[in-house]
């Protein structure tokens, strides 16, 4: 009884180390990671990066008030993003088919990955607790982070995001 005790503390609190990695300075490579989007098609990021400028966001859980206000600002700005080049891969724990109803349900004109796993999360040191991955945002350019914000706004996130890129050495 008591060892299956600290066998269950003992992963607890492992779980909780790895959920609290540091986050992706700027400067940093960007992970090589492979996920599902909306349509449960592979998103090889390394691809997506090779394409241009692209931002991750981070958020907890598809169509909860706070992550409806932050796509919806990236989707009210999206000829801002769009015309500036910026690609947007926004990514939580939820699994395919609820990232597929907020995309619809909300009209998003960006991909959006499922990370029910967290592996997406960990590449990037988001951390990731009870399947919720905490609101971080990071600008990837060149296969490297050029600006995180490690603390994302809802309402305000694409000004923030054009501010930033913008703000980039050219």
């Amino acid at each position: 009884m008591c060892k299956k005790f600290l066998t269950t503390v003992v992963s607890f609190l492992g779980l909780i180390l790895v959920a609290k990695g540091d986050p992706l300075a700027v400067g940093t490579a960007v992970p090589d990671v492979t996920a599902s989007d909306q349509n449960g098609q592979n998103v090889v990021l390394k691809d997506v990066f090779a394409k241009g400028t692209t931002l991750v966001y981070f958020y907890p859980k598809a169509d909860t008030p706070g992550c409806t206000k932050q796509a919806c600002s990236l989707r009210d700005d999206w000829s801002v993003l769009s015309g500036k080049g910026i690609q947007v891969l926004g990514v939580s724990g939820d699994k395919p088919e609820s990232q597929k109803k907020f995309e619809e349900k909300y009209k998003l004109p960006f991909t959006l990955v499922a990370d029910p796993e967290g592996k997406v999360a960990a590449a990037f040191g988001v951390p990731f607790m009870g399947g919720f991955a905490k609101r971080m945002s990071f600008l990837v350019k060149d296969g490297k982070v050029v600006w995180n914000m490690l603390s994302a706004s809802t309402t305000d996130h694409a000004k923030d995001v054009v501010k930033a890129f913008d703000a980039l050495p050219k």
